[in-house]
C-alpha cells in the first residue's frame, strides 16, 4: 500500500477507535497492499493475533470505504523488534501470552485523547434523556455524585455520552492541562499486563491512582471473573474517588447484574448515580437518520429516512452504518437515494428488522386465539384465554425486553402470574408436547 494511502487509513480508523484502542493495537502496524489483498503487518504475535481477532471488521470496513472496493484482509507478523527480558506474570492475570516488548515501551494512561464525538451531536429522546443530562450535569458539576455509571446495549449511545463527557470536560477545563485517561476495560488489563511485562507496574499505578483527573472507563463487565483485575481497579476507583475526581464507566448490565464481581466493587460501581439508556423509539431514530445525513452532506428523502427507522430498531450503529453504506453505495453507482436502493442496502442487515412491540403482539395473539383485547386482560380462567395470555406473556419477553413486572401491569397481572405462564409455555415447547407444537407454530407466524 503506498505510504499515502496508508496515512489516509490510519486516519479514518484513528477518527473510529478510542484513542488507546488505536495507539496500542493500529499504531505500530504497518500495510501493503495487491490488487484486492490488503496485508497488515505487526511486530509479534501477540498484537498480529488481537487485531485478526477484534479489529479486523473495522479495518476492512474502512479500507472498502477508501478504496470503494472489497479488500481480502490478512495480518502478518514481521521482523520483530528488540526486546525486553519479560518479569513473571501475576497470578490470574493471563490475558497475553509471552510478548516482546519494545526497549522503549512507556505505560501511561492518555492523557490526551482525540474526541470523536460531542453533545452537540447526540440525539435526544425518551430513551436516552436522562443518560444524557446525567453527563452534562456531571461535567458543569450540577450532578450531584462524581461517579456515573451509564448501562445500555451495544449501539445505544454509552461510547457517545463517554467522548462527549472528555471532550466536554477536556474544553471547560481550567488547568493548563487536565489528565484524561479513556479507555475500555479490556485495554486497562492489558495496559497493565504489559506494564507488568516491563517490570514498570509501579509507574502504571501511580499514574492512575495519582496522575488521572479524569477515568472515562468502558464495558466493566469485562473484569467479571478476574480477580487480580478486580482488586486492581477496587484500589484505582477508591484512590481517585478519595482526590475527588470524575469516574465515568460504562456497561451493557446494571452493576446488580454482574456475575463474578467483587461485592465492595459493585458496592463502588453503583456508588454514584445510575443512567439506563433504551433502544431509540421511531422518531428519535428518524432524526438520527437527518443528523447523520447532514453530517454526511447528503440529502436523504423522508420515504427512506422513515424505511431505515422502521426497519432498524436496536442497533443505532447498525442504522449509521446503513446509511453510510447506502450513500457510499449510490455515489459508487451514480445513482440518486432511492427507496428501491435503501432495499438492497437492507437486505445486508436482515437480522436487525423491527421486532413486535406489545401493541402487535397483543393483536397478534387476539387474532390468534379468537378473543378480544379486554378478554385477554380480564379475569377469565377459560382455557383458551390462559393459553393465550400465557403466549402473550412469553413473546413479550422475547421480543420487546420488558420486565417481568412491566408485562404484569400492561396485561393487568401480577409478576409472579406472568413468570409462571411463561414457563408453562417453554415447558411445553421443550418437551414437544401437541400443545407444545401448536404454541410453537404460533408463535412462528408471529416471527415470519
Amino acid at each position: 500500500m503506498n505510504a499515502d494511502l496508508w496515512q489516509k487509513l490510519l486516519l479514518m480508523l484513528e477518527n473510529r477507535l478510542e484513542q488507546g484502542l488505536f495507539t496500542l493495537w493500529i499504531r505500530p502496524l504497518t500495510a501493503h497492499v495487491a490488487g484486492n489483498s490488503l496485508e497488515l503487518q505487526a511486530p509479534n504475535e501477540f498484537v498480529a493475533t488481537w487485531v485478526r481477532e477484534r479489529l479486523s471488521d473495522v479495518v476492512r470496513e474502512a479500507a472498502q470505504e477508501l478504496t470503494g472496493k472489497r479488500m481480502d484482509l490478512t495480518v502478518v507478523v514481521r521482523k520483530p523488534a528488540p526486546v525486553v527480558q519479560a518479569a513473571q506474570e501475576l497470578p490470574q492475570l493471563k490475558a497475553a501470552p509471552a510478548l516482546a516488548l519494545p526497549l522503549d515501551y512507556q505505560p501511561r494512561p492518555m492523557a490526551a485523547a482525540r474526541w470523536r464525538f460531542s453533545f452537540d451531536d447526540f440525539v435526544v429522546g425518551p430513551c436516552n434523556e436522562l443518560a444524557c443530562a446525567a453527563s452534562k450535569g456531571l461535567c458543569n458539576d450540577a450532578l450531584a455524585a462524581d461517579h456515573l455509571f451509564l448501562s445500555a446495549g451495544p449501539g445505544l449511545g454509552k461510547t457517545h455520552l463517554l467522548h462527549a463527557i472528555g471532550r466536554q470536560l477536556a474544553t471547560r477545563s481550567n488547568k493548563s492541562r487536565l489528565s484524561i485517561a479513556c479507555l475500555s476495560a479490556e485495554e486497562f488489563a492489558t495496559r497493565l499486563v504489559l506494564a507488568i511485562k516491563a517490570r514498570d507496574a509501579a509507574r502504571f499505578k501511580t499514574e492512575f491512582r495519582e496522575s488521572v483527573d479524569v477515568l472515562l472507563l468502558e464495558d466493566i463487565h469485562f473484569f467479571q471473573g478476574k480477580g487480580k483485575l478486580q482488586d486492581e481497579l477496587l484500589v484505582t476507583l477508591k484512590a481517585l474517588q478519595a482526590r475527588g475526581c470524575k469516574v465515568v464507566l460504562t456497561s451493557s448490565f446494571l452493576p446488580r447484574e454482574l456475575d463474578q464481581i467483587d461485592p465492595q466493587l459493585v458496592s463502588c460501581f453503583a456508588s454514584g448515580f445510575l443512567a439506563l439508556m433504551d433502544a431509540p423509539d421511531f422518531a428519535t431514530r428518524e432524526e438520527i437518520v437527518r443528523r447523520k445525513a447532514r453530517t454526511l452532506q447528503v440529502q436523504v428523502p423522508d420515504d427512506v429516512t422513515g424505511l431505515l427507522a422502521e426497519r432498524l430498531t436496536t442497533d443505532i450503529r447498525q442504522l449509521e452504518s446503513c446509511l453510510n453504506n447506502l450513500v457510499l453505495k449510490a455515489r459508487l453507482l451514480g445513482q440518486q437515494i432511492t427507496t428501491e436502493l435503501a432495499w438492497q442496502v437492507l437486505e445486508n442487515y436482515a437480522a436487525h428488522s423491527t421486532s413486535p412491540d406489545l401493541e402487535r403482539i397483543v393483536s397478534f395473539v387476539c387474532k390468534s386465539y379468537g378473543i378480544d383485547e379486554l378478554e385477554l386482560k380480564s379475569k377469565s380462567r377459560s382455557q383458551q384465554t390462559v393459553l393465550a395470555r400465557n403466549t402473550a406473556f412469553y413473546l413479550c419477553r422475547k421480543h420487546t425486553g420488558m420486565s417481568l413486572a412491566a408485562i404484569g401491569e400492561r396485561l393487568c397481572r401480577k409478576h409472579s402470574t406472568v413468570l409462571k405462564g411463561i414457563i408453562n409455555v417453554e415447558r411445553e415447547i421443550n418437551h414437544q408436547t401437541p400443545l407444545g407444537r401448536q404454541l410453537s407454530s404460533t408463535i412462528g407466524r408471529l416471527s415470519a
